[in-house]
This record gives C-alpha cells, structure tokens and sequence, in this order.
C-alpha cells in the first residue's frame, strides 16, 4: 500500500479560514484523551485550564503579562516565515535583548533619569536585532542553513546570560544567589493601569507592533515584497527586489522585537535578570505566529490562547496535580494539529497500490571464449 500527498488544485476558503479553529477544537479532543490517561476528569482538566484562568481579574492581567511578549515575538516571526527565512532562535534574540536593555540598571545603578526606560527599550531593540543578524549574514554570505544558526545561537544567549548573573552581574547584596541587583524606579515598566494589577506597557507595545506590521504587510510595497520573495524567490528577483536584503531585513525585525520581548519582561514582570527570564516564549511564538495564519492581528488572538495555556498549566497543577510538562505537550499538539490541518488544506491524501518491482533482466551473453573458434 501506498500513502503519498497530492496537491489539491483549488484550495478551499472556507477551512483556510476555519483551520485554526479545527485545530484547536481537535487539540481539546487530545487534551481530554491525555487528562483521562493520566487519571484526571477531562472535564476538570479541561476547564482548569481554558476557563479557571479567566474567572479573576487578577488573571486577566496575568494574561496580558504573559501574552505581550508571544505577540511581539510571534509578529517579527511572522515576517521571516512569510519571506521563508526561517528564524528559529527568537529565544535567543529575547535572552541577549534583555541582557542588552539591562546594562543601564545593572551595571550603572547610579544613573536614575526619565530618559533610563526608555534608553533601555532602545538597547534591547538593538540587542536582539544584532544577534539575528548573525544568521542572516551567515545565510547571505555563506548559504549556511538559518535554522540550524538561529537555533544554535539559543544555548549561547542562555549561558552567556547564565554566567552574567552568576558571576560579573551577580548583585553584591543578594547572598549569593544567581540574579542582578533589582531594577531602580526608572527602569521598572510602569503598569498600564496602576492599582489594579500588574499587567504594564509591555502588552500595549505589543498590540502596537502587530498593528504596524499588519499595516505594512497589507497595504505597503514592502509587504509586497515580503510575500512576494517568499511565494516565488525567482519572480521577486524579476521584479527587482533583492533577497539577500529581505533576508537581513527580515531576521532584525524579528530580532529586534524578540529583543523588546525581553527588555519588557525583565523589566516590567521580573524587575532584574536571572539564569532562567523565559519559559520558553521565543519557541511558543511559533506556534503562535503558524496559528495566527502569518497574520499579524491573527497574531494576537493567538497570542492570548497560548497565553491561556501557559496560565491554564499554572492552574491545573495546583487545582489537579498535573505536571507542568502536561503545558508543553498541549503546545506540542496545538502546533502540529495546525500544521496538519493546513498540509490537508493543500493536499490530498492519496491511498493507493504500491507499484509492482519489475524483476531484473537475465543477461544472456555467454562468456567470448565460448564463443572460441576451433
């Protein structure tokens, strides 16, 4: 038997439009599955984590704190997947963005002005910018693939920031622990609405960034552009754009807001660096940008899902005892339930006879010498 992809002619509107909602749908299936494997009401499961989290107000702005930097990072990424760049080390660019954007604070606590927070978003912008910039050179100059670069650069940002805060940052006052001093006044990112909880300016930019970028890629020649290169490299050059600079182009955008990713965090939900700022935002992001459709105000709305998930895993393990990995596999399953519902959208499934192995033909030349003369 064989199974093989044959590529529809004519894609439906319909399940384009509705395919995230299917994938999700079928994820709450799986979810239900895996909470009665593992002894665990489904129902129970499934409320604590997609409805317990959303019963608070304090909650909400837990939402909004840990959907900010999903959004920020899943709309740069956005811009490499549609021009097929494919940056898989927004961990990385939102480590070193937020390393970047601390060094006012930490390294010179001293230096207290209005002019600090906003110094420090800057930095961190160009912080993560700067560290994917590495594998778009290294793509453009030397054709090296960017998903092993970009991924590779992950463990670099993680233990450089490791050894930071152990040892040169490590903060003198602190008893040894593994962590920089605490972020003065003017470098901690002011709540958006003071007194009612914590979620700060982080989510604000964050909308912002996903509204300009939809701007950008719906009603500007750029956007063109970058759909363009990425549906048809060689019809993009015939039109005059270059790859090499919709590579760079798209790698810092997506680097610099995975670097304002981290400068937020650090300093609007953390307050100071840590071996450990993410719990994984940068490789969550993609799933959000694939289940926003590359749409940046898709984007959002993806955004505040995954948000939910990782709440939702909070949630659970004190309301049912589940693992905190338990939030990972729902992730996991999101992300390929999603890719599988878009590969069917494109493709058909085709069962058919395997093709008969013909058997190898029999020489019958005999040896010269048989053929001697006497």
């Amino acid at each position: 038997m064989r199974i093989e992809l044959v590529k529809r002619p004519q894609q439906s509107a319909l399940f384009a439009a509705i395919s995230p909602f299917i994938a999700f749908a079928i994820t709450l299936v799986a979810g239900a599955i895996l909470f009665s494997l593992l002894g665990k009401a489904p129902l129970n499961g499934l409320y604590a984590y997609f409805v317990e989290p959303l019963t608070e107000v304090w909650s909400l702005h837990e939402l909004a704190i840990k959907a900010a930097p999903l959004i920020m990072i899943g709309v740069g990424l956005s811009i490499c997947f549609m021009s097929n760049n494919w940056n898989i080390g927004a961990e990385g660019q939102f480590v070193v963005g937020a390393i970047a954007g601390s060094i006012l604070p930490v390294v010179f606590p001293d230096f207290q002005s209005p002019l600090v927070l906003p110094l420090m978003l800057l930095m961190g912008i160009a912080g993560g910018a700067a560290y994917a910039a590495i594998p778009a050179l290294l793509k453009v100059r030397f054709n090296t693939n960017e998903i092993l670069s970009s991924l590779m650069l992950v463990y670099v940002a993680q233990l450089f920031l490791d050894w930071l805060v152990r040892g040169p940052w490590r903060n003198p006052e602190g008893y040894n622990f593994p962590e920089t001093r605490n972020f003065h006044a003017s470098a901690v990112l002011p709540e958006v609405l003071p007194m009612s909880g914590r979620a700060h300016w982080g989510f604000v930019f964050a909308i912002l960034a996903a509204l300009i970028l939809w701007f950008l890629v719906s009603r500007t020649l750029k956007g063109f552009e970058i759909r363009l290169l990425g549906q048809s490299p060689r019809a993009g050059r015939f039109a005059g754009f270059s790859s090499a600079r919709m590579v760079f182009f798209a790698f810092l955008v997506a680097g610099g807001l995975a670097g304002l990713a981290g400068i937020c965090e650090v300093s609007g939900a953390i307050g100071q660096l840590r071996p450990t700022i993410s719990p994984g935002y940068g490789f969550a992001a993609i799933i959000v940008a694939f289940l926003g459709r590359l749409n940046p105000l898709g984007i959002i709305a993806a955004g505040l899902v995954l948000a939910l998930s990782y709440l939702g895993g909070e949630a659970a393990q004190i309301s049912i005892g589940v693992s905190d990995k338990t939030v990972r596999v729902f992730q996991g399953l999101l992300l390929f339930f999603v890719l599988a519902c878009d590969t069917l959208i494109h493709y058909r499934v085709q069962i058919g006879k395997a093709p008969a192995v013909q058997p190898k033909a029999q020489s019958h030349e005999q040896p010269e010498a048989a053929h001697g003369h006497g």
